[in-house]
């Protein structure tokens, strides 16, 4: 087993660097025609958002993997790729000196496909995070929330807020209004 899991991220970091090469290397002149109509930018990977309140808000159109001995590049790579290019559209990110993270996994029972919260892999998230939204993923700089949400629609809401903001966040959570 532990030679496919290793084949696994082989392959994984492969499809990585090659979609990275990918889309350094293509052309950035295709224009629409004069009159054509412009088609919209169909992101299939995430989204992300800053609340009024400060509230960061990345969706991943994915459940979280199974992490049994490595985290999941991929979930690291995706992040990376909407901080980039939000703090390229809003002029930077907002940083928190105490943060809390919640990442919350909506999924219904037939869609989740790792079982106990334990085994999955959230690991990636405060690494891609660090030093970016917040200074270091330590015990006294960011706490750590992983919850879930019953839902038909497969997805991962992470959410990164000063950590001052928790049990507000945790009430309208509660209501129902996030």
């Amino acid at each position: 087993m532990p030679k496919l899991e290793s084949l696994n991220n082989a392959l994984e970091k492969a499809v990585i660097i090659s979609g990275n090469m990918l889309e350094s290397r293509q052309s950035r002149g295709d224009f629409p025609k004069p009159g054509a109509p412009v088609l919209p930018y169909l992101d299939i990977s995430g989204t992300i958002r800053l609340f009024e309140c400060q509230w960061l808000h990345i969706r991943l159109n994915t459940l979280l993997p199974h992490c049994r001995f490595q985290t999941p590049a991929y979930i690291s790579d995706t992040i990376t790729r909407l901080l980039d290019r939000f703090a390229e559209q809003e002029d930077g990110l907002p940083y928190y000196g105490k943060a809390m993270l919640i990442i919350d996994e909506h999924c219904d029972l037939k869609s989740r496909n790792v079982f106990d919260q334990d085994n999955k892999g959230f690991k990636a998230i405060p690494n891609a995070l660090k030093g970016r939204v917040f200074q270091d993923d330590d015990q006294f700089t960011l706490g750590i929330a992983l919850v879930s949400t019953l839902d038909d629609t497969p997805a991962c809401d992470i959410y990164v807020i000063p950590a001052e903001d928790a049990a507000d966040f945790f009430a309208l959570r509660a209501e129902g209004y996030l």
